[in-house]
Formats: structure tokens, C-alpha cells, sequence
């Protein structure tokens, strides 16, 4: 397996080939996780640190139970108690963490860019949890191994990402791994909701929503991103229910045999009906939390890979 990667910061860094390689192995953990043999020592003797600035439970629990199953020592500090409240700045906490000497360090941050300038002050692997608006790279995989699981292939698809495009770092992700990965995408919002450039990430915009889901394999529902906005991006709740939320009738415009994802949390009867929330013939959201974990197993699996092959290098350099 070719994956010569140092962190996971993003999707923008990846290329197809290491995309591949990513989903080929977290489709063999998914497949462990759904027996009995669940652990694994891969991560024995390695230490691996949380850091989530922000609330989570999907991804912090998936890192959390990734790490445990692949044999790491985890650790999940509570941010909300920890030195930064006292005026710690993130450099500090950094240099700090990394006098611990971490192998892996998960991270999840309000400000675009926290994550990679953290990246370059320690010595270790460092996973990108979801950064401001910037990125959520192991989203954009686990939705990438979910599709790919559903239809059996992961290009030449058309999918529609639907809802608040604009604050979503789980959208910008997702648009630059189906665009690597030879996939048709659709954006579907209201302007009020699509990020200014948009259309230079090679993606067709649609503000008719109807229009948009046409003969689409997949939709892809996004949460408003409330605690983002700082105005009036939308007249109601009710009213974006009326023209973008997702019901029966919306996606029968969708091909039939088309799978309907939304990465969490739900707000039911806004960005999407409830009971097709729960459609086992339609919805694939819980698979989406299942795959969560594969991914992200073979995420640090691959990226200790690297580091201990880093660390032995430095090691021989040392002793020549």
C-alpha cells in the first residue's frame, strides 16, 4: 500500500491512488467490526491524544473507539477545562502535549487552519477532526466508503450535497474527494447559503431543488450550520423545510434506486423528513456512523505506518 502521508489534514492533500488505498483498508475493518474479532494491536505502544475544542459526538466517539479497538492508549482531554481557558494560546498547548510525546494526536478546532499550524509544532501524527469551515477530511471518506459500499463503485456517480454549502467543512471536503474520484456533483441551497467562487470547484449550482435531485444516484443533506451564521440566511425554519428539505416527494426527481446520507446531527422536519431519515430502503445515515469508526482506524493505522517507518529512518541516521 502506497500512502506516504505524514498527517491527515485534509482532502486537498490527498491523491486519488491514497484515497484508494484509505477505503480499500477501512473496508476491511468495517468488515472486522461486523465480527467478532473487533481488536486489533496495531496501535500497541502508541499513545493517542483528543483534543476537541468543539462539541462532537459522532466523531469523538469513533476516534475514541478507533483507537481503543486498534490497541492505542487513548487519551481524550476536556478542553473546555483545560489551560486555554486561562489564556493559554494554541502553540503553548501544543508544545506541551507534544513534551508527552504523543504517536497520534486527533483534533477538532473553531478556526480554520488551527489544526495544520499544530501539525507543524509536534513530533507525531496529526488528524484533522474538522477545522472552522476548512475541512472534515475523514467525513468525506466515511461518506466516500459508504457510497462506494451502496453502488459498488465510487466514480462516475452523480451526487447532490443539499443545504448550507457555505458553512459546511463537510461539504468542502466532500467536493474535493467525489471531484478527484471522477464523480458528477451538485450544489443545491439558496444564494444566501453558497459560498462565493463556488463554481470554480468544477460543480453545477441549482436553486431549485427539484431540479437539482434529477436522476441523481445520491443526496447528500447537510445540517444549517446555526452557530456559524451571523445573519438572516434564511426567512424561516418552516419555509427552508418547504423549498430544501428533503421528503417523499422531493426525491422521487432522484433516481429510484437513489441513497439518501446527512452526516449529523439531524434537525428532523427542517433539512430533512424524519421518517425518511429512518427509511431502511432509502436512508444509509446509520451506515455512515458505522463506517465512521472503519475509516478512521485506517486512517491511524496507516498514518502510524508512516511514522514508525519515519522514526526507524531517524534512528539508523543516528547510529550510522
Amino acid at each position: 500500500m502506497t500512502f506516504t502521508q505524514r498527517h491527515l489534514l485534509g482532502i486537498e492533500q490527498l491523491r486519488p491512488d491514497e484515497i484508494t488505498v484509505l477505503l480499500d483498508l477501512s473496508d476491511k475493518y468495517a468488515d472486522r467490526n461486523r465480527s467478532r474479532a473487533t481488536s486489533t494491536d496495531v496501535l500497541a505502544g502508541m499513545t493517542q491524544i483528543n483534543m476537541f475544542f468543539e462539541n462532537s459526538t459522532r466523531t469523538q466517539a469513533s476516534f475514541e473507539l478507533a483507537g481503543k479497538r486498534l490497541g492505542a492508549d487513548v487519551m481524550s482531554m476536556a478542553m473546555q477545562a483545560s489551560s486555554v481557558k486561562k489564556g493559554e494560546t494554541l502553540v503553548d498547548t501544543a508544545m506541551t502535549l507534544n513534551a508527552m510525546r504523543p504517536d497520534l494526536l486527533v483534533v477538532r478546532h473553531p478556526h480554520s487552519g488551527a489544526v495544520d499550524l499544530l501539525s507543524q509544532k509536534v513530533d507525531c501524527a496529526v488528524l484533522n477532526a474538522g477545522d472552522g469551515r476548512h475541512e472534515h477530511p475523514t467525513q468525506a471518506l466515511l461518506d466516500a466508503l459508504t457510497i462506494r459500499r451502496a453502488k459498488g463503485r465510487l466514480h462516475r456517480l452523480s451526487i447532490a450535497i443539499c443545504g448550507d454549502i457555505a458553512h459546511s467543512r463537510v461539504a468542502r471536503s466532500n467536493i474535493m474527494l467525489l471531484g478527484k474520484m471522477e464523480n458528477r456533483v451538485r450544489l443545491i441551497g439558496p444564494p444566501t447559503l453558497m459560498p462565493a467562487g463556488i463554481a470554480e470547484f468544477g460543480v453545477e449550482v441549482f436553486e431549485d431543488m427539484r431540479e437539482g435531485l434529477r436522476d441523481v444516484d445520491v443526496v447528500m443533506m447537510l445540517r444549517l450550520q446555526k452557530e456559524r451564521m451571523d445573519g438572516g440566511f434564511i426567512p424561516s425554519e418552516r419555509e427552508y423545510y418547504h423549498r430544501y428539505g428533503l421528503d417523499a416527494e422531493k426525491l422521487t426527481h432522484a433516481k429510484e434506486d437513489a441513497i439518501v446520507m446527512h452526516p449529523g446531527p439531524m434537525n428532523r422536519g427542517v433539512e430533512i423528513d424524519g421518517t425518511l431519515a429512518d427509511d431502511i430502503n432509502r436512508s444509509v445515515i446509520q451506515e455512515q456512523v458505522e463506517m465512521g469508526v472503519a475509516v478512521r482506524m485506517a486512517a491511524m493505522d496507516l498514518l502510524a505506518r508512516s511514522l514508525r517507518e519515519r522514526r526507524s529512518a531517524m534512528d539508523k541516521g543516528v547510529m550510522a
